[in-house]
């Protein structure tokens, strides 16, 4: 069924708290994302986690039988192969106390391969769904904007300014827990709407105190109930790819829609039962946040995290490189919140970058750690906001109890682990977070921080003199030949402090040389 030549088939899944769903499209040679095809089906995962915490045996068994479907339909275009399906699962699965026997479950049923992700995972995906459709307004691209998703069980948000991100969160703020909760209270029908308001209100209060803005030009909606409602008052919806939608307008349909019945939407506007469920209470929600931050303009793009998901597919499986840049941003903000010497940071995050590519043939790591190295690098000196005694393991924690933007716990845990080993002890048995990785993440993790700690020890005196460097390899020994510094002592000094890990771990020693000189100094540990 493909009618692009090279193009490739792919589908992505999205088990969400009342529906799974799945995009297939093409992706073209340049990396183009053509839709051929959209499928959802109601399921009762959000109803089952957020009224028993558990996903029950027959919600289980239902889900089963969707993926089972939506695999048949998948062959007809040609999906056969793992590396050709994505599918994710979010907060109905995320917080089930069985979540793990689910995805097993599935897998064994379908041989769907279902990843948990966490919620900021959930925010990176949103934001690449988006991001191209708001760089192509310039307004938007310069302003304040807040891009939202009330979904049916958490509420991602991410604040942008100037076009970086600049704040992210996840909260348990969702239209079918709200719904959920009610029904479990059993809330009198006339007070519903009280009810409903002061939960909101009390929510997106606590989320106001937590964005570091007090206003922004835009809110940017993204949902089916936000889709939904564009669908309604925007005349041209059907052909614009995102509606600019007015507050008073929306809070005017909202305050239409919340009074009604689940059964009266239903026959009404001729919508899903599952959707019926949860377009009150989250239209609400954006009317709460729309006043609080007091936006006048709501934009709705036809964008979704499956969106974000193709658009990773399409780049490779790795991160875009605007997500990259967007978590470099974050990391540098972060440093700057803590002090770092910005000068040195991004010296030895240079130096690391350039180690990097020249030892691939050695580490062999993924493309995505050398974001991680990146970052680990810039952040390295972060502990010094604390104190210079065991400022890397100051480092290690100020990284580890932080929010870097789009990045999973694991991965900030990995970069905190590396930022802890440039400088004093190498990985020990005894190193708790070190050793309860899995051997694959100890091992990239020795390999940066090796490379870390030759970064830095070219930049010892934190003046960064050394520019131009070219690279040789000798029988057990990596060449460093640097012809832009005129004194090179106190770099091989500290080269010879810390050359023991990348001994350890390339087993090559590191030498530093004048380019000129036919000698250098090993460091020999």
């Amino acid at each position: 069924m493909r009618t692009t030549p090279g193009a490739r088939p792919v589908a992505v899944i999205d088990i969400g708290a009342s529906a799974i769903r799945m995009r297939i499209a093409e992706i073209g040679p340049q990396g183009e994302v053509r839709n051929l095809d959209s499928l959802q089906q109601a399921v009762r995962l959000g109803k089952d986690t957020f009224s028993t915490g558990r996903i029950q045996a027959a919600t289980i068994e239902d889900c089963i039988k969707v993926l089972l479907g939506f695999r048949r339909v998948m062959v007809e275009y040609g999906i056969t192969r793992d590396d050709q399906i994505r599918a994710v699962a979010t907060s109905a699965v995320r917080e089930a106390e069985n979540r793990y026997a689910f995805v097993d479950r599935l897998y064994m049923s379908t041989q769907i391969n279902v990843e948990v992700i966490e919620g900021t995972e959930e925010n990176r995906l949103t934001y690449i769904a988006v991001q191209d459709v708001l760089q192509q307004d310039g307004s938007v691209k310069d302003a304040s904007a807040i891009i939202v998703d009330v979904g049916g069980g958490s509420t991602e948000l991410v604040l942008t300014q100037k076009g970086s991100v600049t704040f992210a969160n996840s909260y348990r703020l969702g239209s079918l827990r709200m719904r959920e909760t009610l029904e479990t209270f059993r809330a009198p029908a006339d007070r519903v709407r009280t009810i409903l308001d002061q939960h909101i209100h009390r929510m997106v209060d606590q989320l106001y105190r937590n964005v570091p803005v007090d206003k922004v030009q835009y809110l940017v909606a993204i949902s089916g109930d936000a889709q939904f409602a564009a669908s309604l008052l925007s005349p041209k919806w059907a052909d614009v790819r995102i509606s600019s939608v007015n507050v008073k307008t929306f809070s005017a349909l909202t305050e239409q829609l919340v009074p009604m019945s689940v059964d009266e939407l239903v026959r009404k506007y001729r919508i899903p039962y599952q959707e019926a469920e949860t377009v009150g209470p989250a239209l609400l929600a954006y009317s709460h946040l729309a006043r609080v931050f007091h936006v006048k303009q709501i934009l709705v793009p036809k964008s979704s995290l499956r969106e974000g998901l193709l658009k990773e597919i399409a780049a490779g499986g790795t991160w875009t490189e605007a997500f990259s840049e967007q978590a470099v941003q974050s990391a540098l903000a972060l440093g700057e919140k803590f002090g770092v010497d910005e000068k040195h940071s991004k010296q030895v995050t240079d130096l690391s970058i350039r180690l990097f590519h020249e030892l691939q043939p050695e580490h062999r790591l993924e493309k995505r750690f050398e974001l991680l190295l990146k970052i680990a690098a810039l952040l390295h000196e972060v502990g010094m906001f604390i104190g210079d005694h065991s400022h890397h393991k100051h480092s290690m924690y100020i990284i580890m109890n932080s929010e870097l933007f789009g990045l999973t716990r694991k991965d900030i845990a990995l970069i905190a682990l590396v930022a802890r080993y440039h400088r004093r002890a190498t990985p020990r048995p005894y190193h708790e977070e070190y050793t309860t990785l899995d051997r694959d993440s100890r091992i990239a993790v020795a390999k940066m921080a090796a490379i870390l700690r030759v970064a830095d020890a070219l930049d010892r005196d934190h003046m960064q003199q050394v520019r131009a460097m070219t690279f040789s390899r000798e029988p057990g020994q990596f060449i460093i030949s640097i012809s832009d510094a005129v004194d090179l002592t106190l770099e091989r000094l500290a080269l010879k402090e810390k050359g023991n890990l990348f001994e350890e771990v390339f087993g090559m020693k590191a030498v530093v040389r004048n380019a000129e000189s036919t000698k250098g100094l090993v460091a020999d540990g």
